[in-house]
């Protein structure tokens, strides 16, 4: 079973920025497409971005674009999500998600962390 745990979230400036990571554990991280997704109170779960399981092709969500960057490194494990140029928009809670194949529907994706909160004040 794969185990994901994301850090790295906390209360920041617009305009700053903050860099998220998660850490997967049980399987090999390598196995699969990796993604962000974050959910405002009281609104669905929005697809912010992902990348395929080598790292060289990734997607965003049209909100995001230009600000945001996912990365990962397969032999630590590890995605991340560097967040730039912050809006209170962007204020929700981030979560780390695995699957197997594109696709921007939550539903789609099979194993998630427990999720980090983002605050950005104006």
């Amino acid at each position: 079973q794969l185990q994901l745990a994301e850090s790295g979230g906390g209360l920041v400036q617009a305009g700053g920025s903050l860099r998220l990571s998660c850490v997967a554990s049980g399987r090999t991280l390598s196995r699969y497409r990796m993604a962000w997704f974050r959910q405002a109170p009281g609104q669905e779960r929005e697809f912010v971005t992902t990348v395929n399981w080598s790292g060289n092709i990734t997607a965003y969500g049209d909100s995001v674009k230009g600000r945001f960057n996912i990365s990962r490194d397969n032999a630590k494990n590890t995605v991340y999500l560097q967040m730039n140029n912050l809006k209170p928009e962007d204020t929700g809670v981030y979560y780390c998600t695995a699957g197997y194949y594109y696709t921007e529907r939550p539903e789609a994706y099979s194993y998630w962390g427990q999720g980090t909160q983002v605050t950005v004040s104006s």
